[in-house]
Formats: structure tokens, C-alpha cells, sequence
């Protein structure tokens, strides 16, 4: 919202508003309840320690330069919230340590390539992007609803990195912004540089690490047809347009035959790309928490409650990647000390 707009929905003048944002004059109890009921906020939250955010120069976001100004706060607002809860969940559970190189100066292909050898990928395919970045620490949340129309971002907090997806794209879209913003994490650890330049990179990184070149060498047809791709995409679970982005790449087809496929593909608007699309990829680690609080009759209401937000904006967060309610009795939530954590790890 502008604070025009916050003003209109909450009858409190604008003035007053740069007031409080300003911090010259706090809001009387009477301001304050009508601008939380107008954010759709419990009145507590305002009354709470501010919340670190990350900052634009700090974070990677795909397709930058089309972005608005409200997109972007948007999305930085919901990575301070995400960072919140990261940090409640940190209290309680002991998640895998950060495993992320720093391969700044390397091309995006051989970052690929040395990132799966650290991680012992080999050549083999990724079932599931998710789970592997979990598994070498990394924090996925969803995009909330205002920052729709972005496809991902990505940041470090200080030593911790973030992945943000849109979880409402298809699954096979989700896996590759996934695979773009690890490369973001490696290639321009905290945010730098940004631009085409950078975006170009985390995608011939992503292609990579999705594709190996060896494994599409082995794998690619000697004569590359529309039917053979959206039947070869399952071996690595990626969309026809990216292998078919990844084939000319590779030099397994000509840019003429590539042209005429991309043409084929979106016919029938682009219905074709994704016939036989895989599942939706969730947490693992997320949804072992809430797991885990469940069988201790804890549910997200208390969850946002400890954390002061509403349930939406908690489920905003986990949106697509926990699947199902968390019912509870809805009693305090204690912090557990250090050896009585749940550990949490992937398998």
C-alpha cells in the first residue's frame, strides 16, 4: 500500500502516518488498532522489536528490471516475516548446517559442474530441487500472495541462504527458478552483481545443473524433433523449452531447428510444453516441523500467535510446500534448549 492508500483504508490522515513511520510521534491505541485491522495484522505485531529485512542490494531477483517498486518491497517485507519464522523454527529444531560454496569467478557451466561434484551429484538427474537445497541448509519459503507475479528471489542472511519460489507456476518452472537462485547464491554471493549480465548467468547455471552436459550428451537423439524432446524432458524433470534451450546450447541441434521447435511448442498456447507434468516438489524439512508440532498438539494458530501474525501470512510462507492443516490445543510454545531439538535431516 502507499500511504495514501493505508490512510483511505484506515481513516488515519497520511501526515499521521510519515508521523509513526518516522518515528516523531507514536499512534494512540485508537490509530493503532485501525491501521492493524487495515494491514490485516494483530495489534502486537507493531509492538514488537523491528524485523530485520533484507535489503534490494543484498537480494537476487529474477527479471529485475521489470519489476515494480511495490513488487519489490513486497517481497523484501516477506522476507523479513520469512526470516522470523526462520529463526522461531531455528529455536526448536536443529536444521542441516550450510553447505553452499562460494564459486564467484567461476563460468556458470563450470560452477554447475563443481557444485554437483561438491554436493556428489555426478550426472545423475535431481528428483527433487527442494529437498537438495534443504539438505545442504538452504531456507526455501514461498512467495506470498502480493509478490505473485515475481517467479523467485534469493539472499543471504549474514552466514544463512534464502530461496524464495513461486509455488503456484508449474512444477517444472519451480525446479529450474530453484536451480537459478543457487546459482545466484554461488555465483554472486550477497546480491552482486545484478542485471542481465547476472540473470544470464544464474540461467546457464540452472541449465546445467538441471541438464549435465554429459548426461544430455549421452541421452540426446541424432535428429531432434518436438515429440522426442517432450518425451527425453522427463529423464531430468525440466520443461521441453529449457531442454530445448539446453540442446542448442550444447550444439545438438541449429539455431533454424531450434527456432521451428520453440514455434511447435507454443502452439495451442504452449499446451504442448508441458504434456505428462511432474508433481509439485514440497518441503521436506517444513513439513517434518509442523509434523513435529503436531504430535505435540501445537498448530500454526500457535505458531502465529508466538510470532505475532495471523495464520494467512504464516501459511503465505509455506504456501504448496507443507501439505494439510496442523490442528492443536493451542498452548504456549517453549523454546526446547539445544540437545532437546528435534534433529532434522533429509534422506
Amino acid at each position: 500500500m502507499t500511504k495514501a492508500e493505508l490512510a483511505k483504508a484506515s481513516g488515519v490522515t497520511s501526515r499521521s502516518i510519515s508521523n509513526y513511520e518516522a518515528g516523531t510521534h507514536p499512534p494512540n491505541e485508537d490509530n493503532l488498532r485501525a491501521l492493524a485491522s487495515a494491514l490485516t495484522f494483530p495489534v502486537n505485531f507493531f509492538a514488537g522489536e523491528d524485523l530485520p529485512e533484507p535489503t534490494a542490494d543484498g537480494v537476487s531477483f529474477r527479471a529485475y528490471s521489470r519489476m515494480t517498486a511495490k513488487q519489490r518491497d513486497a517481497a523484501l517485507g516477506a522476507g523479513a516475516l520469512a526470516l522470523m519464522l526462520s529463526r522461531w523454527i531455528d529455536a526448536r529444531f536443529n536444521f542441516p548446517s550450510v553447505d553452499v560454496p562460494d564459486l564467484r569467478g567461476f563460468t556458470p557451466e563450470a560452477a554447475a559442474h563443481a557444485l554437483r561434484a561438491h554436493w556428489g551429484r555426478g550426472e545423475r538427474p535431481i528428483k527433487n530441487m527442494i529437498h537438495l537445497l534443504e539438505a545442504h541448509g538452504v531456507r526455501v519459503f514461498s512467495l506470498t500472495e502480493p509478490c505473485a507475479e515475481l517467479n523467485a528471489f534469493s539472499h543471504w542472511e549474514s552466514v544463512t541462504p534464502f530461496v524464495f519460489l513461486n509455488t503456484m507456476k508449474t512444477a517444472e518452472s519451480s525446479r529450474y527458478d530453484a536451480a537459478h537462485e543457487i546459482g545466484h547464491l554461488t555465483l554472486h554471493r550477497h546480491g552482486a552483481p545484478h542485471g542481465r549480465v547476472a540473470e544470464h548467468e544464474a540461467d546457464q547455471f540452472a541449465a546445467a545443473f538441471l541438464m549435465p552436459r554429459g548426461s544430455v550428451l549421452a541421452a540426446a537423439p541424432r535428429y531432434v524433433t518436438v515429440d522426442g524432446i517432450v518425451k527425453l524432458k522427463k529423464a531430468w524433470n525440466v520443461s521441453a523449452i529449457a531442454l530445448a534451450h539446453r540442446l542448442r546450447d550444447l550444439d545438438l541441434m541449429t539455431e533454424w531447428q531450434y527456432r521451428t521447435i520453440c514455434i511447435e511448442l507454443s502452439k495451442d498456447g504452449g499446451r504442448r510444453m508441458e504434456i505428462e507434468g511432474i508433481e509439485h516438489e514440497t518441503s521436506q524439512l517444513l513439513s517434518n516441523v509442523f509434523d513435529s508440532l503436531r504430535s505435540e498438539g501445537v498448530s500454526k494458530r500457535d505458531v502465529a500467535r508466538d510470532l505475532s501474525v495471523t495464520v494467512d501470512a504464516l501459511d503465505s510462507l509455506v504456501f504448496g510446500l507443507v501439505i494439510g492443516a496442523v490442528p492443536g490445543r493451542g498452548e504456549p510454545v517453549p523454546a526446547p534448549s539445544i540437545s532437546q531439538r528435534p534433529q532434522l535431516r533429509l534422506v
